[in-house]
């Protein structure tokens, strides 16, 4: 048996597969540089969330906006590629660990910074 449970095995494959239609079949403008970070999945199979990452804040709204209009294209073109009974639905996320992670580095480093500089006044 497989370590871990089949909802796992198909959101790795739905990241996959929606990052390469992202990529390469949607010719939306408003797309920017997107990053499909997970998916998370019900454990019924029919919903999914996908999470992506957008890299110029300016362009999260408009790109978040055009990946929610190409839902549709989206779902046909993954029954064409996977072989399951049912399609899950996509709803698009903004993941913000990522800003989240960024928020913390520099929090350590004004940490460090400020150790750095007590030690020199001594």
């Amino acid at each position: 048996m497989l370590p871990y449970k089949r909802s796992q095995r198909v959101s790795d494959l739905l990241r996959e597969e929606v990052a390469d239609i992202i990529m390469y079949k949607l010719k939306d403008p408003r797309i920017g540089f997107v990053t499909v970070t997970g998916v998370d999945l019900s454990p019924d199979l029919k919903n999914a969330k996908v999470f992506v990452s957008i890299l110029k804040e300016e362009e999260r709204e408009p790109t978040l906006d055009a990946l929610t209009s190409s839902k549709a294209f989206m779902r046909a073109t993954l029954a064409k590629r996977l072989k399951m009974k049912f399609i899950p639905h996509l709803d698009f996320r903004l993941d913000s660990s990522i800003d989240y992670g960024f928020k913390i580095d520099k929090l350590l480093k004004e940490v460090r910074d400020k150790e750095h500089g007590d030690d020199e006044d001594t």
